[in-house]
């Protein structure tokens, strides 16, 4: 019955896909005006599918519906309910589901944002584009990836053979074999895939109005205002989605790492460049007129990198940790890759001439000039990425070869195009427009500066003379220096123009262009995120420590006790860790369990580290061998460890600020600080 209907829900989403690409590409080619009403109905099909689909979904998994190959294959009897509600989107056929859910969501919001207007084509022809989009998807869901296949071939343990159709006669298993025991150890697990999709799809509204606004030569900025919102909720997502991916990593694989540059990693990081790349050029254009042509190129990328990132994430060509097993899902996806970058970049070309006629900078030293800057670091950065993430593919496709680009290469581009990013972004946002002054510039960073020097002849004099953590504690200070210093002065000459206090004229500021400002609390948790990377990486301490029961070991100034091994029985594991005490100057301040967390029906034990964070840094202790004898872990300390988390929960805050200015006017006047 939950075969039947989720298979039904994901034909009426495709259905409503269809229609809206009929009713709205009149609108799409510029051929005529289509009124937005026409568009409610395939909207909402698209929408009521979408959720249902969904809802199957989890029904099945609630209920332990073994008779769904998807269920059997991806849950277990005695799951905690998180992540049996988790498993939903944990494997291949239910990402993509809660993927077209998402998009679904998004579609409907932008016709409701239109809905009001008895005919605005722009949005017509960008709901043309998001039907077109999910026709893809809804058309895997139906056909390679159907999440509702029924298992007619049941093994000991899960589904040994499954039938697409939903009349097949099921033979369902006692037992399900459970997820991957690495996606049910953390709560991230059920927060970290949503927040990535969220910033994945939401890339895919400012790609739907560029393309509608190149197909139906609607000229000027207007998709761009349209589309500043959702570019910023985007980002806002995908920006959370990386750093809780990262905190998982951090939290669960045991390794003592939260980036290793894994393809997948990868995959999520270039998107986040190409889209901080839009987001500044197009404040450019809004303001000034200029980087037309340039914008359509980065949004036309920013999408792609999107459909990159779920190819490498779902076609099984990868070995990561993020991967799914060897699918026919992949080439469907590498073949919709081709159709977007041939499709978009062809319509670009027959329109170049009507979007490349924009004004030309005044001055490169200009605010303009910075962003310009700004935007060809992060492009290289991007196209660094794409290189070293794809060269090992493209050999052994080509070759047949094996070879890796490991960490050092990465490291390499990664530092100096990380530096120079910073000090753009220090001194951008307080660089005037047009033509910038020596002596106004001068002005604005010359107490900032003083203080980031300050800030480094101090850390070189008491903590480490590391040239890496030296220049990125200068240029980060500096930063946060440059922003608050101005802040301070245009707050000072309020407060005196209007006879008020500073905090006052602080909350005025922010108030009156929280566009802006949402941009350098942004800008604040990059710097505080670049500082604690900086430390995290290069005042690093480690050890490996061998302790039997009773036995203690100095490390990093802690001093630490093995007390005894405990084993724990828990729903759906079995929990084997060693109590360790870990005492400061003779006083105990916490007692931790590293462990090995054995998951019914897996053959290997997930190595679980535990941790103990404080101010100063974390102390991160892994298990590699725990029996009756004693424990052997691996340890270390990692300084301002607290810092990469909090620098990017605030990158990703500023941007829900920078919204605020959004809601409050449709005017392009929101989008730059005059």
């Amino acid at each position: 019955m939950i075969g039947w209907f989720g298979l039904g829900a994901i034909g009426i989403a495709l259905g409503g896909a269809l229609l809206l690409i009929w009713r709205g590409a009149p609108a799409l080619i510029g051929r005529e005006s289509v009124p937005v009403g026409r568009l409610r109905v395939p909207v909402l099909a698209l929408l009521g599918g979408a959720i249902a689909a969904m809802v199957a979904i989890e029904f099945g998994l609630l209920t332990d519906d073994f008779s769904l190959a998807y269920v059997a294959n991806n849950h277990r009897i005695g799951t905690p309910l998180t992540f049996t509600i988790a498993s939903g989107w944990a494997a291949l056929e239910g990402s993509i589901v809660l993927w077209g859910l998402v998009l679904a969501v998004f579609t409907f919001t932008v016709f409701r944002q239109a809905e009001g207007a008895e005919s605005d084509d722009l949005a017509v022809g960008a709901l043309a584009v998001l039907g077109m989009i999910s026709v893809f998807f809804f058309g895997l869901m139906a056909t390679v990836a159907n999440p509702f296949e029924v298992c007619v071939q049941a093994g000991d343990v899960g589904c040994q053979a499954a039938g697409w159709a939903p009349w097949s006669v099921a033979h369902a298993p006692l037992n399900g074999r459970g997820a991957n025991p690495l996606l049910q150890n953390h709560i991230l697990m059920a927060i970290h895939p949503p927040m990535l999709y969220v910033g994945y799809v939401g890339l895919s509204v400012p790609f739907a109005f560029a393309i509608a606004s190149l197909g139906g030569v609607h000229r000027g900025s207007a998709w761009l205002i349209r589309t500043r919102r959702w570019t910023l909720t985007a980002w806002s997502f995908l920006t959370t989605g990386i750093v809780l991916g990262a905190w998982w990593s951090y939290a669960v694989l045991g390794w003592g790492g939260y980036w290793a540059w894994d393809p997948v990693e990868n995959a999520s990081f270039i998107p986040w460049l190409l889209a901080t790349a839009f987001i500044h050029s197009a404040v450019v254009q809004a303001r000034r007129g200029v980087l037309q042509a340039w914008n359509y190129v980065l949004v036309i990328g920013t999408f792609a990198a999107t459909i990159l990132g779920t190819f490498l994430t779902r076609s099984g060509v990868i070995a990561s940790v993020h991967s799914f097993t060897q699918s026919a899902i992949g080439p469907a996806l590498l073949g919709f890759l081709a159709i977007v970058l041939v499709g978009s970049l062809v319509l670009f070309t027959m329109r170049l001439h009507l979007v490349a006629s924009a004004p030309r900078l005044d001055s490169l030293v200009s605010r303009e000039g910075m962003f310009l800057l700004n935007n060809l670091l992060l492009a290289v950065f991007a196209f660094v990425v794409l290189v070293g993430t794809l060269f090992p593919l493209l050999v052994e496709a080509f070759q047949g070869s094996t070879v890796g680009v490991g960490r050092p290469f990465f490291d390499r581009w990664a530092v100096p195009l990380s530096f120079a990013l910073i000090l753009a972004m220090g001194i951008g946002p307080v660089t005037p427009y047009r033509v910038a002054r020596p002596v106004v510039v001068w002005d604005r960073i010359r107490i900032p500066l003083l203080l980031a020097l300050a800030s480094a002849a101090l850390l070189v004099l008491f903590i480490t003379r590391n040239g890496h953590m030296i220049v990125m504690t200068l240029l980060s200070t500096f930063v946060i220096a440059v922003i608050v210093h101005h802040l301070w002065q245009l707050a000072d000459r309020q407060a005196r123009s209007r006879s008020g206090t500073r905090r006052h004229a602080v909350l005025r500021l922010a108030q009156g262009d929280p566009g802006y400002w949402g941009g350098q609390i942004a800008h604040i948790g990059i710097a505080v995120l670049a500082l604690g990377i900086a430390a995290s990486a290069n005042l690093v301490t480690s050890s490996t420590i061998g302790l039997a029961p009773g036995e203690s070991a100095r490390f990093a100034g802690y001093e630490l006790v093995y007390q005894a091994p405990f084993t724990r029985q828990e729903p759906n594991r079995t929990v084997i860790g060693a109590l360790i005490e870990v005492r400061r100057d003779g006083e105990r301040i916490a007692v931790l369990e590293p462990r090995l967390n054995q998951y019914t029906g897996s053959l290997t034990a997930i190595q679980t580290p535990a941790i103990h964070s404080t101010f100063m840094g974390d102390l991160y202790i892994s298990p590699t061998r725990l029996d009756a004898s004693g424990v052997t872990a691996d340890v270390w300390a990692y300084p301002m460890q607290w810092m990469i988390w909090l620098g990017g929960l605030l990158a990703a805050a500023g941007a829900g600020f920078s919204l605020l200015a959004i809601r409050r006017s449709r005017d392009s006047q929101v989008l730059t600080r005059a």
